[in-house]
């Protein structure tokens, strides 16, 4: 049954990833990124990625360690070696989503008995976190619910040693994942028996969000504070902390403003039943909440909502806290007229779980709408298929994933003067609105710009266009 929940996950994961990946929804951000990052493992080039160092020189590489510290991602690499494209992050992705469910159901089975841990295994495969992380390409945070929930079984098991593997493992995922273990290691001191592992992963979590950020990062090209978005409470971590401990009702105004904060937290808890809030494991996952949730900065919107792949962090740690919660208020509560809710909550969990379906990306598989391929796609393949293969190429948003595995992509946009040199090839959009451009009309001006600059058009249908530089379009391309 166990196999049947995680191969059942795992196809539909891959489903709904794949079916957004072919009907060009998929974009350079981020679908691009990790295939060029991983492709530079598997090539023993390192996570170089050519969208990365576009906002120079187009065409030289920026290192994705440099940006986030995630070399886990390496161990998708050999993966790389079977199919070199998107495809296989998005398989790979279904896939360690899928797997959590195994230590999530042997965990629940420990503390709640056999029948609650398939209703929480199906309560987390059908979560809408998991559901919007799949439609959003892909992203490091795919290995967070696995490791989180060896973290908690093996714990849970008595076998320490393998926890802080575990831990350490997650740990690699990204800078922020160490606020996650640290909220972790605070939630097992609260516990009697594991207050010396907590200790360990409090401090390591710390110990490597900091080296990450301030150590690592900048090593590799980036800033120590890249995504700093805390300017409200601070300009520097000291500040920001000094600001929230002096004046605590700024912090409390900052975390539910503006609304939506408030509502990515009910949807992530309510859901639940609240049951994490009676667990000192929900330190984990409301530590990397608070972290979000304190950022001011317009940058940091994404953080805030209940859209992209950032509660996919956090979901397998709310429901083990779910499970530990319930179990405490069933060994508190005796009476047996007030043991019924307790008896049946894992059933309520998954039912209100389901309820949330409809509303979230997993409702698409049941949409003849979504499977119907886009009006506009031969166009968008005859102007791909005019792209040779190895060049370096500007081009439209969603078209980048499905040229990234033989061309060099980066990001369509206009000549700046911090950016004053253009890829010799462009694939432009001139009807769908691309991220860096304000306009429509501005992206038609480029292509116009690009045309006077001596750029040849040797494409041009249902709003696509494929233009190259004198020295690279000594003849047409056509594949």
């Amino acid at each position: 049954m166990v196999a049947a929940i995680v191969l059942a996950g795992a196809v539909i994961n891959c489903a709904l990833g794949l079916t957004d990946l072919y009907g060009f929804r998929s974009g350079i951000y981020d679908m691009v990124i990790f295939d060029q990052g991983v492709r530079g493992y598997a090539n023993l080039t390192g996570p170089l990625s050519d969208v990365k160092g576009n906002w120079e020189t187009p065409g030289v590489p920026f290192s994705l360690l440099g940006d986030h510290f995630s070399p886990i991602l390496a161990l998708i690499a050999p993966l790389y070696r079977l199919h070199d494209g998107p495809e296989t992050l998005i398989v790979a992705q279904a896939a360690l989503f899928a797997l959590a469910v195994v230590p999530l159901w042997s965990f629940t089975r420990r503390a709640l008995g056999t029948s609650a841990a398939y209703f929480f295994a199906i309560a987390y495969v059908i979560s809408w976190p998991i559901a919007e992380a799949v439609v959003f390409d892909f992203h490091e945070y795919a290995f967070v619910p696995l490791l989180t929930a060896l973290v908690f079984e093996r714990i849970q098991a008595g076998k320490t040693a393998h926890a802080l593997i575990s831990s350490g493992a997650l740990l690699a995922v990204k800078e922020d994942i160490g606020i996650l273990v640290a909220g972790l290691g605070v939630g097992f001191m609260l516990t009697r028996e594991h207050r010396k592992p907590g200790i360990v992963l409090l401090c390591g979590g710390l110990l490597q969000t900091f080296v990450a950020t301030q150590v690592v990062i900048p090593a590799f090209g980036g800033g120590a504070g890249r995504y700093w978005y805390y300017s409200g409470l601070g300009g520097t971590l000291p500040d920001a902390a000094i600001r929230i401990l002096t004046h605590p009702g700024d912090a409390l105004h900052v975390l539910v403003t503006p609304g939506a904060k408030v509502w990515t937290v009910l949807l992530l808890i309510g859901p639940l039943l609240c049951l994490p809030l009676f667990s000192p494991y929900a330190f984990a996952a409301l530590s990397l909440l608070a972290l979000r949730m304190l950022a001011t900065d317009q940058g940091a919107a994404g953080w805030w909502g209940t859209g992209f792949h950032y509660n996919s962090a956090v979901v397998m740690a709310l429901l083990c806290a779910a499970v530990d919660g319930l179990a405490r208020l069933r060994r508190r509560v005796r009476h047996p007229i007030l043991r019924l809710p307790g008896r049946y909550a894992p059933q309520a969990l998954m039912v209100a779980m389901l309820a949330t379906v409809p509303f979230f990306p997993f409702s698409n598989l049941v949409s003849p709408a979504w499977y119907r391929t886009p009006a506009r796609a031969p166009a968008a393949e005859a102007a791909m298929a005019t792209i040779p293969d190895g060049v370096l190429v500007e081009t439209a948003n969603t078209l980048g994933p499905h040229i990234t595995s033989r061309t060099r992509v980066v990001a369509w946009a206009a000549k700046t003067a911090a950016r004053p040199q253009r890829a010799p090839w462009v694939l432009a959009d001139l009807i769908a609105k691309q991220p860096h451009f304000p306009s429509i009309d501005a992206q038609a001006t480029d292509v116009a710009d690009l045309v006077v600059r001596g750029y040849r058009e040797v494409f041009s249908s249902d709003g696509y266009a494929v233009l190259c530089a004198p020295e690279a379009c000594v003849k047409p391309h056509p594949r």
